[in-house]
């Protein structure tokens, strides 16, 4: 028989995925608990295991495309029972209704991975009562809808065009329609309603997904393809005026949190310039020793040793502003802020106050080079307690950094150059950079939280301040 895997919640109340990549195509043969695709939610890309073994008899979500939490994403035939034949891409043709007021064979039997469970859909599907050969209903009295005004120019091809790991588009002709449900078109709801929005028919397009289904890429490579002709006469052939980047996944959820910690808790960032040659040298040397020999040392590793340091001394810069109370936490998680290309993360070193030097610096690099490659898990992205994000790696020297949601300090790290410094009363160059520390004013007041800034200045213009202060 036919057994649906319905997208499950991989997180923390998630309600819906992109889908990044399929690892599986139809007709392979899979196991259990082999990976079959890749999704991205809000939080990280997070690879699904298959929870029975078979055949792939269909993928019923493209590349690129969001699903919801509980929605079927791929139909695996097994040995069990007797085969249910597959009569199109969408979940309603999967598996025939069941008797009435008995439950659905799959919702009855669908196995649960260790690790995490397959969430119910909060909504129930509509049943479909169009066929893809059967006509489209349409009321007397339903009026016309006009069609909706093409948007501006898309880039053909480009970020906005094609979904990053989406499928290749083809061209083809667009017909702007009334904004109708096209019947007789294999296409999913979410694609139907962006065609909808855009006023593309369906019908005059070509899909390039499953059992050529209609997907985003190709709608809005359609919508592309209609603008690029009303350019003006003047600019080069193919080229665009305006480009549209659907705001989704990471980079979506990483915007809401930062305006509600702008907007929610009072941020005061003070800045402190300091002279580091110490450190840089204590790195070189660091570098040199058999502990750190499978490691890269970086000043971030004795930025975050400072940091670590800084916090045993102040606990209130570890604390969360409830409203009601102010959690003040005896163990760091500490958040290393990183840019990737879906947006920036701050994933977070789990109980780092715990652990020595050279395990801080394994742990640091691991985590970046997760965060980098997108294979960060959920856990990794909550629970933090304060956050280090290095600027300096982009050339800047300081800024005013906003907040991670639920905690009150976080440290920039700006870029280390040689200045004029004055040592010992003669001018010398040395290696200097600028420290800013932002700040929740309703637990950390200017005085605690210029504190907290001196200290991890005075530990990195002399290292072994880290020693005594440990």
């Amino acid at each position: 028989m036919l057994r649906e895997f319905r997208l499950p919640d991989v997180g923390e109340g998630l309600t819906e995925a992109e889908i990044v990549k399929w690892h599986v195509a139809i007709g392979d043969s899979v196991k259990v608990n082999q990976t079959i695709v890749e999704i991205e939610t809000a939080k990280a890309v997070v690879e699904l295991p298959c929870p029975f073994e078979g055949t792939v008899s269909s993928l019923m979500a493209a590349e690129g495309q969001t699903v919801d939490v509980g929605s079927p994403i791929i139909a695996v035939k097994t040995g069990e029972d007797e085969d249910v034949p597959v009569t199109g891409g969408l979940a309603e043709d999967l598996v025939p209704p069941p008797p009435s007021g008995q439950a659905p064979e799959q919702e009855k039997r669908q196995p649960v991975l260790v690790g995490y469970g397959v969430k119910a859909s909060s909504t129930k599907r509509r049943p479909r009562k169009d066929s893809a050969d059967a006509p489209a209903p349409v009321s007397p009295a339903a009026p016309a809808v006009a069609p909706t005004a093409a948007p501006a120019a898309v880039a053909n091809g480009g970020p906005s065009a094609v979904p990053a790991g989406a499928p290749g588009t083809a061209a083809a002709s667009v017909t702007r329609a009334p904004a109708t449900r096209t019947i007789g078109v294999l296409a999913k709801p979410p694609v139907r309603k962006l065609a909808k929005d855009l006023g593309v028919d369906l019908a005059a397009l070509t899909g390039t997904g499953p059992q050529g289904s209609i997907t985003r890429a190709d709608v809005e490579a359609a919508v592309g393809a209609a603008a690029v002709p009303a350019a003006a006469p003047s600019r080069a052939a193919g080229a665009v005026r305006e480009e549209r980047i659907p705001v989704r996944g990471v980079r979506k959820a990483t915007a809401q949190a930062m305006v509600a910690s702008a907007f929610t808790a009072p941020h005061v960032t003070e800045f402190l310039q300091i002279d580091v040659t110490e450190t840089m040298e204590a790195v070189r040397r660091l570098r040199q020793l058999p502990e750190f020999a499978e490691v890269r040392v970086s000043p971030l590793l004795l930025v975050a040793k400072a940091l670590l340091t800084a916090v045993r001394r102040h606990p209130m810069a570890n604390a969360t502003w409830t409203d009601e109370e102010i959690v003040v936490k005896h163990y760091v998680n500490l958040g290393v802020a990183a840019a990737t290309e879906r947006g920036l993360i701050v994933p977070n070193v789990k109980d780092a106050d715990a652990m020595s030097l050279p395990e801080l610096a394994r742990a640091l690099a691991e985590l970046t080079e997760r965060a980098r490659a997108g294979r960060c898990q959920p856990a990794e992205l909550t629970g933090g307690t304060i956050t280090i994000t290095n600027v300096g790696v982009f050339g800047v020297d300081a800024g005013t950094p906003i907040l991670n949601p639920g905690e009150v300090a976080i440290l920039a790290f700006g870029q280390i150059r040689d200045m004029p410094w004055v040592v010992d009363g003669q001018i010398a160059v040395r290696k200097v950079t600028t420290l800013a520390l932002s700040f929740d004013h309703r637990v950390i007041d200017g005085e605690l939280g210029s504190r907290v800034l001196r200290d991890v200045g005075s530990m990195l213009e002399d290292p072994l301040r880290m020693l005594a202060w440990s």
